[in-house]
């Protein structure tokens, strides 16, 4: 019989607890009648008492604490999915966000990126580190390959990297709206503390970003239009859009789309004229000032 609305909570507590291997916690499997952990052990596990670990499972003993519900998904051993399911069952709301970074990108969220090319698009952490980018990115907004991995970061880049600050149209609104996302964004996965070294360093390297933070404006990165001046294709327009990806809570993935065909063919154009100059020559490209006029064409 599936277990009414009121009681989801406790009969998957109960699951859960049946589903787990005795053995892994070193205890003896012989003579149990029914399979998984018993409710004792659980609740010893969890530090809990085994009446009140009871009640929670028959739907009777009240709405639990977040540390007390911390504790039941450690002793049940539950994944990241697992556990924030637990707290929307018991809470009605997701855990609170513990930052968890993780390097790189699996190589099939890679072959998306490379699969909207001519779009560029790349992925970033809730730190706003750069972590992963397609070929139409590196030719058309920064070749991120040829910076030592500590520089990959977005508010370095845009508050730092004078590139950047030629080849936006509107430097200062694009800035605010890159901090307030990144404020946000940062907020959002736990990450407060993370960021914390980042933030005293570019207040103290940059007076405009220093400004910014202290203004304490929030953004959302949702999607919107981004008008850039490359320094060899000239102007350029882009519908962005940002998306989260599924199973790592600590990424985005933006996507640039070309705003019309000629934006389009420009992206392509810096793309062909980019890996032309790759086999001409051994030395890396810098970035966008890396290809040289006569090479686009």
């Amino acid at each position: 019989m599936p277990a009414s609305n009121e009681n989801l909570f406790g009969a998957y507590l109960k699951d859960r607890r049946t589903k787990l291997d005795p053995a892994a916690f070193g205890i003896a499997s012989s003579r149990r009648r029914t399979p998984g952990l018993r409710r004792e052990e659980v609740a010893q596990r969890a530090n809990v008492s085994t009446t009140w670990y009871t009640w929670l499972e028959q739907g009777r003993g009240g709405a639990p604490s977040a540390e007390v519900l911390e504790r039941i998904a450690r002793a049940l051993m539950l994944s990241d999915v697992e556990r924030e399911h637990l707290f929307l069952l018991g809470l009605g709301r997701p855990p609170e966000a513990r930052y968890e970074a993780r390097e790189g990108v699996t190589p099939r969220l890679q072959r998306v990126l490379d699969a909207l090319e001519p779009s560029p698009a790349l992925i970033r952490t809730a730190t706003w580190d750069v972590i992963a980018w397609n070929r139409a990115a590196a030719a058309a907004l920064m070749d991120y390959g040829t910076l030592p991995r500590e520089q990959r970061n977005l508010l370095r880049i845009v508050f730092c990297d004078p590139r950047v600050r030629a080849a936006n149209v509107d430097w200062e609104s694009t800035a605010r709206f890159v901090l307030g996302a990144f404020r946000v964004d940062a907020a959002r996965a736990g990450a407060t503390s993370q960021v914390a070294a980042l933030v005293d360093e570019l207040c103290a390297v940059s007076p405009e970003f220093a400004a910014m933070w202290q203004d304490h404006e929030v953004r959302e990165h949702g999607e919107g239009v981004k008008h850039l001046r490359h320094p060899i294709a000239g102007p350029i327009a882009f519908e962005y859009s940002a998306f989260a990806v599924d199973g790592r809570p600590d990424l985005s993935m933006i996507v640039y789309n070309p705003a019309t065909p000629a934006d389009a063919a420009l992206v392509r154009s810096l793309m062909e004229a980019q890996a032309r100059q790759a086999a001409d020559s051994p030395t890396p490209a810098t970035g966008m000032r890396a290809i040289s006029t006569n090479a686009l064409r």
